[in-house]
């Protein structure tokens, strides 16, 4: 899984630097994690984010690939149980597991803002 997750690190594109500020960091992350949520012309989610980690990136790609498309709605009454059908909680480290959380926690408080 991790092999995974480092291969979608390397698919995710950098984020500009001047969109890493607090409104977009994740907090409660050991690494630095930034994440973007903007609306198509569609009404439908479009999620950017970055991390100054490989592994932190992966599970950033994860939920920008996974989110990405949904409406706002969609993405604030999703409930993290998916976390573990994909059987990622069981791969990674508590702090991993509680930093992939916050930054879902994170996606949907900036869904909720632009629904």
């Amino acid at each position: 899984r991790y092999k995974q997750l480092l291969f979608m690190a390397q698919k995710l594109p950098a984020m500009d630097d001047v969109h890493k500020v607090d409104q977009n960091k994740v907090e409660g992350c050991v690494s630095q994690v930034w994440v973007i949520v903007n609306l198509d012309e569609d009404g439908k989610l479009k999620l950017e984010a970055d991390s100054d980690s490989q592994l932190t990136k992966g599970l950033a790609a994860l939920l920008c690939k996974g989110l990405t498309g949904a409406t706002p709605d969609e993405v604030v009454t999703l409930e993290p149980t998916f976390i573990e059908q994909l059987g990622l909680k069981q791969s990674l480290t508590p702090s991993r597991s509680n930093g992939f959380l916050n930054m879902f926690r994170l996606i949907q408080k900036k869904a909720a803002n632009l629904a």
